[in-house]
């Protein structure tokens, strides 16, 4: 039976290295015929090989039937020039990372291809107005960017440019159903919407760790364990390598005229200067053995020197957090601990304060506590660990009888040194204010923002359902409070996220 797609010819892919050879993979599982082409002699072939070499693995595991393996490798063929792509109806370009070089192919594809054939580029950091200026058609360019590696990735974002023909955007969104992936649609800005989205896990826990707050692993484990993210975000860039991090960080800063929410780390920097890359050099934030990451052990539970300490905590805060109140006296209650519920604290009591945006210092201070007995705790994210925070003039004994307290009842507990906003309301405030701004500016629905973070970049949430199980007014609060502190434009909110918290309505509300 001849598809609607056999109609309008092949897919050539261009470039046979690991992503050339998954887009192939999941377009011939899909049905869709594939030229494959590579300037290395014999690449294609190569290509052509591991694929069905894949296949077979997989049907072996009882992922795929022995026939649908061998239709599927029936439908990759090779070329030995450009010219042989001439039945091609799209041809996908997977090349070196350089817009000299995907420019010139482009060219020569106009050359053989027919009038109405697709180019489409795989780039992650290019422009892909940049690459269609080259073009005599440039309507017939578009973005079409698979993430690494491509048959688990299960999203493709397809990119339109200003002269991209509205057409060719649909039938890349039509081709990428049939390969059986998730396309959103995004116009062409630096990092479109996951490069582009993904800035802040990275480079707020990157500034949290220049600001001393926490060592690497103290905050990788709070962001796993409290704030729900599969990797930590120094396992995260061990995993993919400060060669391949760092120019990306430093490229979308650039390319947004250093806007301040991009803005790349000095640490990171210096690092890649060093060569500590990750996983793939041995040592990055981690020090790897056989390609194992050897982990950092938490500090054990300290014996506090008193086990009878009693806690008190601010009735504004009790009547700011309800539910967190109501928590705290089931906790105590079973810990055996005490409740001072004096107007103000007794002389032997832990004052615990629970900021949003503040920190520790600004929340003792605007309660008029001694700071030498306060501990915060964060009272945004209590499932999975427990984030303590001290001010500069905590006492040790202080900060160990909270700790030993709070991890009482097993879970574990972190404490961190005087952060406004402590470590899961920064990072997640700066995920949600840059999904919210990608929004504003139109990139892309907000639907498609959260399906392509949540399957681009593996978070528990996208962006803007992040900030709704917060609450747009609880996120605003953080900014503002972080704003407050650091007199950084970084934290200023989005219009998008501040007109939604005034209204009272969902982040992923659209405007009409």
């Amino acid at each position: 039976m001849t598809s609607d797609f056999d109609n309008q010819g092949r897919l050539g892919v261009v470039g046979c290295g690991l992503m050339g050879r998954g887009i192939a993979q999941i377009a011939v599982q899909g049905g869709i015929p594939v030229i494959l082409h590579d300037s290395r002699p014999g690449a294609a072939e190569e290509a052509r090989e591991a694929i069905a070499a894949t296949l077979d693995k997989l049907a072996a595991k009882g992922k795929l039937a022995a026939q649908d393996v061998s239709d599927a490798v029936a439908r990759l063929a090779v070329a030995a020039t450009l010219a042989d792509l001439a039945p091609c109806g799209t041809v996908v370009e997977a090349i070196v990372e350089r817009l000299d070089a995907k420019q010139s192919l482009f060219r020569e594809l106009e050359a053989v291809v027919g009038a109405d054939c697709i180019l489409a580029t795989n780039t992650s950091s290019l422009s892909v107005t940049a690459i269609a200026a080259a073009c005599r058609a440039p309507g017939r360019v578009a973005g079409f960017h698979f993430f690494s590696p491509v048959p688990l990735m299960k999203i493709v974002e397809v990119i339109a440019g200003p002269l991209t023909d509205a057409s060719v955007a649909d039938r890349l969104v039509d081709i990428a159903r049939r390969m059986g992936h998730a396309p959103v649609r995004a116009s062409d800005t630096p990092g479109f919407i996951v490069n582009h989205a993904g800035r802040g896990y990275l480079t707020e826990s990157l500034r949290l760790l220049g600001e001393n707050v926490a060592a690497h692993a103290e905050l990788d484990r709070i962001l796993r364990d409290a704030a729900g993210f599969r990797m930590g975000p120094f396992e995260l860039l061990d995993l993919t390598g400060l060669d391949v991090s760092q120019p990306v960080m430093e490229s979308i800063y650039d390319q947004y005229y250093q806007e301040p929410r991009f803005r790349p780390s000095p640490l990171a920097r210096q690092r890649l200067a060093a060569g500590l890359l990750g996983r793939k050099s041995g040592r990055g934030f981690y020090a790897y053995e056989d390609g194992k990451k050897q982990d950092i052990p938490g500090p054990p539970v300290p014996v506090p020197a008193r086990a009878d300490v009693a806690v008190w905590l601010d009735a504004a805060d009790a009547a700011a957090f309800p539910a967190v109140d109501a928590l705290l006296d089931a906790l105590l209650a079973a810990l055996g601990a005490a409740r001072d519920r004096g107007a103000r604290p007794a002389a032997g009591s832990l004052c615990l304060v629970l900021p949003v945006g503040q920190d520790a210092t600004g929340a003792a201070v605007a309660a008029g506590l001694d700071p030498a007995r306060t501990v915060a705790l964060d009272p945004l994210f209590l499932a999975g660990r427990r984030t303590l925070m001290t001010t500069p003039l905590t006492a040790p004994a202080v900060r160990d009888a909270a700790h030993a307290l709070f991890a009482a009842d097993g879970t574990p507990v972190s404490v961190v040194r005087d952060s406004a906003g402590l470590i899961c309301q920064r990072v997640v405030a700066t995920i949600v204010n840059i999904g919210a701004d990608i929004a504003q500016q139109g990139i892309a629905t907000p639907a498609d923002i959260d399906q392509a973070v949540t399957l681009g970049l593996g978070y528990p949430r996208g962006p803007l359902a992040l900030g709704d199980a917060l609450g747009a007014a609880t996120v605003m609060r953080i900014l503002d409070g972080l704003f407050d502190t650091y007199r950084d434009p970084r934290y200023r909110p989005s219009p998008w996220l501040r007109r939604r918290a005034l209204l009272g309505v969902s982040l992923l509300t659209p405007d009409n």
